[in-house]
């Protein structure tokens, strides 16, 4: 994959570059209290976007696209013109999770309608304070930008047609990012029931991240998946979590391992699950997860 820029960076990279006038910085952190959390504390101008009402487009039955469909095409549009986004900045994202998987949503959102500067921070808001970022309580008004004209959705997403293909068709590979005990079916904390989809493999999306949880090296990364990448053709792969959000953090670790992002299928086990889909419980076959 030619990558113009890293898909992600460092506390110490965004110091260097923190005043730069092309420069936006967004704190995508999820959960009820993201927002009072935001209001307490922050990166320094960093201008806060909810998952739940600004990425994605919940709808009442989750059977329609899961639990975190993506927005339309217009309504994303609108977003970025609203916050001051233009095909020209540099957008660096966060949330308060180590993890970072609502700042890798919408990266991978960016980098699906063609934004080119757009990069994951390291270890979110935990590490930036820990490395003595600027962080205070200061709530920055955006400042509105023009139309941010958008076509589509420009990287490779999979329905639910192409899912149960895949599930019956061993030339697919279906990566279920969730952790081993949900997708064992030994328990399913949020949705409705317990298991996967049949034929998936089970390589939990921590598996990207080292003991102090952050991303394993670029090299690390690529050992990890080169197995995968050497086997498939990234269109074959599709990737999916629960609702469609973490899995855009394994999409975001291929991605900074070099390879071509495979298919996020959104919807997820949270539709999938509610569709009278044929559902498997017990371990992934697959054993070449390496940490």
């Amino acid at each position: 994959m030619n990558n113009d820029i890293i898909s992600i960076i460092s506390v110490s990279e965004l110091k260097a570059l923190y005043k730069a006038a092309d420069l936006l910085i967004l704190d995508v952190s999820n959960g009820k209290e993201a927002q009072s959390n935001y209001n307490q504390k922050h990166v320094d101008g960093a201008i806060f976007v909810d998952l739940n009402s600004q990425l994605a487009d919940i709808k009442e039955d989750v059977s329609i696209g899961g639990r975190h469909p993506l927005p339309s095409i217009e309504n994303f549009s609108k977003l970025l013109s609203s916050i001051g986004i233009t095909a020209e900045k540099h957008i660096v994202l966060y949330d308060d999770k180590y993890g970072s998987n609502a700042a890798a949503r919408m990266w991978w959102m960016l980098k699906s309608i063609g934004h080119e500067k757009v990069q994951v921070l390291n270890g979110g808001l935990q590490e930036a304070e820990k490395h003595n970022f600027l962080i205070n309580s200061k709530i920055v008004s955006p400042i509105p930008a023009t139309e941010y004209e958008i076509e589509k959705w420009k990287l490779p997403l999979a329905t639910i047609d192409e899912v149960e293909n895949a599930s019956i068709n061993q030339d697919g590979l279906i990566i279920d990012v969730r952790e081993a005990q949900r997708f064992n079916g030994e328990v399913e904390p949020i949705d409705l029931i317990a298991g996967h989809i049949p034929n998936a493999i089970n390589i939990p999306f921590a598996s990207n991240l080292d003991e102090n949880g952050l991303f394993l090296s670029s090299e690390k990364l690529k050992e990890k998946y080169k197995s995968i990448f050497e086997n498939k053709k990234s269109s074959e792969i599709i990737v999916h979590c629960g609702s469609g959000v973490t899995a855009c953090h394994t999409l975001l670790a291929m991605a900074y391992a070099g390879f071509e992002i495979p298919k996020l299928y959104v919807g997820s086990w949270s539709e999938w699950s509610r569709n009278d889909k044929p559902l498997a419980v017990g371990k992934s076959l697959f054993n070449k997860s390496p940490q």
